[in-house]
């Protein structure tokens, strides 16, 4: 659940003053962009990163992006503050007024609508079960591994999946490969050798997923990306999932298949590097914010 205050464009409200107008077609058709980042200790961790991403994608969907980084970063900065939030997470949408279509008002607008939130953790599970999807990616559409505001491909499944009984869900793009999750990048260990789906799986360029890419050669462990096929995932010693709010996740079960072992040594040594990259960042950030 979203806490109480919001950011919207340049005014901090409590949620239930913000008004949205239904003749913003970029709002009711999904054209905008949205951003997910941790909070550990007051600061957005990687903001940098979820900054160069959500201009990237502003580039490939021709949202307009009319806003400053860093005064953005304040922006989040002091509703974290209103918000109390020490450890959470934040999200940065960004709405496209200038979205065609006949079904929309004639107000004066700006050109996009910027809107932020924080909200809790979300519960963290030590492993997970995964279902699998076919045809849940289509990695030939342009938008592949946009993170756009029209998420219904993702809920839609991800509640299916659990309506029953599973965690999560493997996404297959149309060539039957191995994309990822509904909100997560997924990553195969095989004889202490780890492989993630390259980007033209249609999966997402996760923050996290480039991190456990730049991270593991340090850590003494070999990442590569590769085209993986389901088969791929049951044989696997190893499965692990990455995301913004939760590092990484070990794999228990794929599709009615036990993997060998849900939390093994590699899998442990990639988080141990991403919490030891995290506290590096943190530390860092708050010796410039003074927030120590």
């Amino acid at each position: 659940m979203i806490h109480r205050f919001v950011f919207h464009n340049d005014r901090l409200s409590p949620v239930e003053d913000v008004r949205l107008s239904p003749g913003q077609s970029g709002l009711l058709n999904g054209w905008g962009l949205f951003t997910t980042m941790r909070v550990v200790e007051g600061i957005p961790f990687a903001f940098e990163r979820h900054w160069k991403r959500l201009a990237h994608d502003a580039q490939i969907t021709r949202c307009p992006l009319p806003f400053d980084a860093e005064k953005v970063r304040d922006q989040l900065a002091e509703l974290l503050r209103a918000n109390n939030v020490r450890e959470g997470c934040a999200r940065i949408y960004v709405i496209n007024n200038r979205a065609g279509g006949f079904w929309r008002s004639d107000e004066d607008m700006p050109v996009a609508d910027l809107l932020i939130y924080s909200a809790d953790l979300p519960p963290i599970r030590h492993a997970v079960r995964l279902a699998v999807q076919e045809h849940g990616r289509h990695a030939a559409s342009p938008l592949a591994g946009v993170k756009v505001t029209s998420w219904l491909n993702n809920v839609w499944n991800l509640a299916e999946a659990q309506q029953a009984g599973w965690d999560e869900v493997v996404m297959l793009n149309e060539r039957g490969e191995v994309s990822e999750c509904t909100a997560a990048n997924i990553f195969c260990v095989q004889e202490g050798r780890v492989v993630t789906p390259p980007l033209s799986s249609g999966c997402l360029e996760g923050v996290t997923r480039s991190l456990v890419l730049e991270l593991g050669p340090a850590a003494g462990i070999e990442v590569d990306e590769g085209i993986l096929f389901p088969e791929d995932l049951y044989c696997a010693d190893e499965v692990f999932i990455s995301s913004t709010n939760r590092n990484v996740i070990g794999v228990a079960e794929v599709g009615g298949h036990a993997i060998q072992t849900s939390l093994g040594p590699v899998t442990k040594r990639i988080d141990e590097a991403l919490v030891a990259y995290v506290r590096d960042y943190v530390d860092a950030h708050a010796a410039v914010s003074g927030n120590r």
